[in-house]
């Protein structure tokens, strides 16, 4: 029960630290719930029920994944523009063969390649919520989910320093300049923030909850009335589809605070998997984690600047498309405004929505893929 309610507390605490301390605003929700975790898993004479953790970890995510697509509008992906899709698709194209390749060079390496392949493609499609999502489904070993965890912290780190600092002089020597074509409406996205948590949104808040507990149970009722068990695989791809549906509901979209609700749930998830991460039992296997996650991520990000080179699509447009999958929609403002263009909020809010919802679709497959190509 303490350790239920700790994870519940510990993001609401980090946010809130995160708003008034500047050290923890730069490092961000995230870090600091993977952090609280950690620290809890290796603080001598503290015990970590492992059951309770896996438990919240698959709770949140099962959560979340409906949550944060309920405010997405699939009819905007459409108008996006012709080279912001292909920027989109080259980025999803990029992990999906970037992870591929890296897979089957360690397939020799650990048993779980393929799987470790499709949780990569899900959290370089569309973030967090996908990487676990895509884990759940094919029934990954907790200790992976760890390291797959922390390093993925520690690289997307590295490349968002990056972002916000050097990307856009550095691959503007190669990529073409931006051009406005078209005015878009900067759309404030705060995510991850205590300015949302308002007295009038609670209402809002709590149909959105209810309604992911709905769909959650009906995705349940559908793997048992089909399968005769709870398929983790068959209940999240169906939760990922009924969230994209809902969303085409202008009652569900006009729901205030669903995201930033789904984005405290992933919080819970951040400090749930920390806690997992009992150094002890994850060291012998991390070097080589640690490398498989660098190598996809540093593959994929330098195949999609390749490949929008040959498509001859303009710096910022490229960074801000690959924000959007890595990331999702919550890093869009501060890299947009460290890009100084404005224009790209929206659309990049959509990249990110879009990748939520291909994200467990796309790892879930690309790792069946490679299960029956490798034998």
């Amino acid at each position: 029960m303490t350790q239920a309610l700790l994870c519940l507390v510990t993001p609401a605490l980090a946010m809130w630290a995160c708003e008034r301390v500047k050290l923890f605003k730069v490092l961000g929700p995230v870090v600091l719930c993977y952090a609280a975790g950690i620290i809890a898993a290796n603080v001598p004479g503290v015990h970590v029920d492992q059951k309770v953790a896996m438990s919240l970890n698959e709770g949140s995510v099962a959560l979340a994944i409906p949550l944060l697509l309920f405010s997405s509008e699939l009819k905007k992906w459409a108008t996006l523009g012709w080279k912001l899709l292909l920027a989109f698709g080259l980025a999803c194209v990029s992990a999906v063969v970037a992870a591929g390749g890296v897979a089957w060079l360690f397939r020799h390496q650990t048993d779980e390649w393929w799987k470790v392949a499709g949780m990569l493609v899900g959290v370089y499609v569309g973030g967090t919520a996908n990487m676990s999502a895509v884990g759940l489904a094919l029934e990954t070993r907790t200790e992976t989910f760890v390291v797959l965890s922390a390093a993925d912290v520690v690289a997307g780190g590295a490349w968002l320093l990056v972002l916000l600092t050097v990307a856009q002089r550095l691959l503007g020597m190669v990529l073409k300049p931006f051009t406005l074509e078209a005015h878009h409406e900067l759309i404030e996205h705060p995510g991850e923030s205590l300015s949302v948590w308002t007295k009038k949104h609670i209402p809002h808040m709590v149909t959105s909850f209810t309604l992911a507990v709905a769909m959650a149970l009906v995705s349940v009722g559908l793997s048992v009335g089909v399968y005769g068990k709870m398929d983790v695989m068959v209940v999240l791809l169906t939760l990922t589809a009924l969230g994209m549906l809902a969303s085409l509901l202008p009652q569900v979209r006009a729901l205030k605070g669903s995201y930033e609700l789904g984005e405290y749930i992933l919080l819970v998830f951040c400090v749930a998997v920390g806690s997992l991460a009992d150094v002890r039992q994850v060291a012998g296997g991390s070097a080589v984690l640690f490398g498989f996650v660098v190598a996809v991520m540093v593959t994929a990000i330098a195949l999609h600047m390749l490949l929008c080179w040959v498509f001859r699509i303009d710096v910022d447009t490229a960074l801000i498309s690959s924000t959007a999958t890595i990331y999702g929609p919550a890093f869009i403002g501060p890299v947009a405004a460290a890009l100084k263009n404005r224009a790209l909020v929206g659309p990049g809010l959509t990249m990110g929505l879009a990748g939520i919802a291909l994200g467990t679709w796309l790892g879930v497959a690309t790792a069946q893929v490679l299960k029956a190509w490798g034998g």
